[in-house]
């Protein structure tokens, strides 16, 4: 007997009525569900390569919809390789992708992973992630609300964020410590000159045997090693203890000097040391941790889970700094953040300039979101840069400020892209040599 017939046998047909009514309210939402209001389909993708500012290539990808004027955008930037990603959008995300849910973005993100079969490497990770962000930009603006909301609201009112402070000396270099200081800055990364303070070493063997190209460029390992204490020593004296000191070693010299120079800089309480050591090196970390209590931010040329995880859960670092489009996206950063919080590692996401400002923003909202968020480097558009994508993230006081607009905030003015075209230059990294020649890795 069913549930109206049983009221109906004990005389409450009333109640009966309102039970019936239930039943159909919940089957007509459940065949809504399931057969009634179509998906929002997927109809077309293209990749977007632009330079506003004259020499960083910038890619997005612009993901369209069957909801007229409901459209994405991602971020896909690889500077060192933008053609390779503008053909694996176009010639094979494209296809695989159009006619299908942009409602499903987990499942979309899977199935595009395995599709080229092999995976986790740089250019299909920049152009998944364009796909992917694209879809949480999508989603938000459906749901009329920013990508953080999505992500579960705000922890904090705004984004913290370290500046690049530099010089070829000290005094320059306090110099500029102080000016981010005076502009509310708490935080300021310290390089003296360049990576490796490539100006203090001497003129190169490698040049005078004819070895190498002209362009090659030339980092002794002493110099380098024996300015950073003195350089740190020098800027906690003159610029005192309340701001924060970050400084990347940017994998190089070789690991055993690595350790040696971070346990000497443990006296001046950097906020981070960051990249002692190239991906390759991986299993030193386990030896510095061992060596030192200096915090350490590693992440920035890793592509792949496997890099990470035991970093992570063996707790050999402090801070993850990844290139969120290298590992393939806001789905893949935002799981990699909450693997991060059950081990006290914060995040510390990549964001220099060759970031567009949809990657920027894509940072931003899962910095908002979530708990273990340790800092972000700041970032400044220039007034090309904001023509071709209105509503970028701004700046003030030291803090990083998405656009509270639905999804993330940013679009693009294709028109105006059209005006800035890449540089002849394809972006790769020109090579960094020892006294002898040997290659140097970044």
């Amino acid at each position: 007997m069913n549930r109206r017939n049983l009221l109906k046998s004990l005389g409450v047909a009333g109640l009966a009525s309102i039970f019936l009514k239930a039943d159909e309210s919940a089957s007509q939402t459940y065949d809504r569900a399931t057969t009634g209001l179509p998906e929002l389909k997927i109809t077309d993708i293209k990749a977007i390569a632009c330079a506003p500012n004259g020499h960083i290539r910038l890619t997005v990808v612009k993901v369209e919809t069957s909801e007229p004027g409901l459209t994405g955008l991602g971020c896909a930037t690889f500077n060192q390789r933008t053609v390779p990603v503008l053909t694996a959008v176009d010639d094979y995300l494209k296809p695989f992708a159009v006619g299908r849910s942009a409602d499903n973005i987990e499942d979309m993100w899977q199935n595009a992973y395995t599709s080229s079969y092999w995976r986790n490497g740089p250019v299909l990770n920049n152009a998944l992630s364009g796909l992917d962000q694209a879809l949480w930009d999508i989603k938000g603006k459906r749901a009329g609300m920013p990508v953080y909301q999505l992500l579960g609201g705000k922890c904090r009112f705004a984004v913290d964020t370290y500046a690049h402070a530099g010089g070829r000396d000290f005094v320059q270099l306090e110099e500029s410590v102080k000016k981010y200081m005076q502009d509310g800055y708490r935080h300021v990364r310290i390089q003296l000159g360049g990576y490796g303070a490539a100006h203090l070493s001497t003129t190169p063997d490698f040049r005078t045997a004819g070895f190498g190209d002209e362009r090659d460029g030339h980092m002794d390992i002493y110099p380098y090693i024996t300015s950073t204490p003195k350089m740190f020593e020098h800027i906690r004296v003159t610029c005192g203890d309340e701001i924060e000191l970050l400084h990347d070693i940017h994998e190089r010299i070789p690991p055993i000097d690595a350790v040696n120079l971070v346990k000497s800089l443990e006296e001046f309480r950097p906020f981070f040391i960051e990249d002692p050591f190239a991906p390759e090196d991986n299993g030193y970390f386990k030896i510095l941790r061992e060596q030192t209590s200096v915090p350490i931010a590693m992440g920035e040329l890793f592509n792949n889970p496997h890099e990470w995880i035991d970093l992570i859960s063996q707790r050999w670092i402090d801070f993850i700094r990844v290139h969120i489009s290298q590992i393939g996206g806001l789905s893949v950063a935002r799981k990699l953040a909450a693997l991060a919080e059950w081990f006290g590692v914060r995040t510390a996401w990549h964001g220099p300039g060759d970031v567009s400002p949809v990657g920027h923003a894509a940072n931003a909202h899962l910095d908002l979101a979530v708990h273990n968020f340790g800092i972000q480097e700041r970032v400044l558009f220039d007034e090309a840069t904001q023509e071709v994508f209105p509503g970028c993230p701004t700046m003030q006081n030291g803090y990083l400020y998405v656009n509270e607009a639905p999804g993330f905030g940013v679009e693009i003015n294709e028109k105006a892209a059209k005006k800035f075209p890449l540089p002849e230059h394809p972006g790769y990294w020109n090579p960094i040599r020892r006294r002898d020649g040997t290659a140097v890795r970044p």
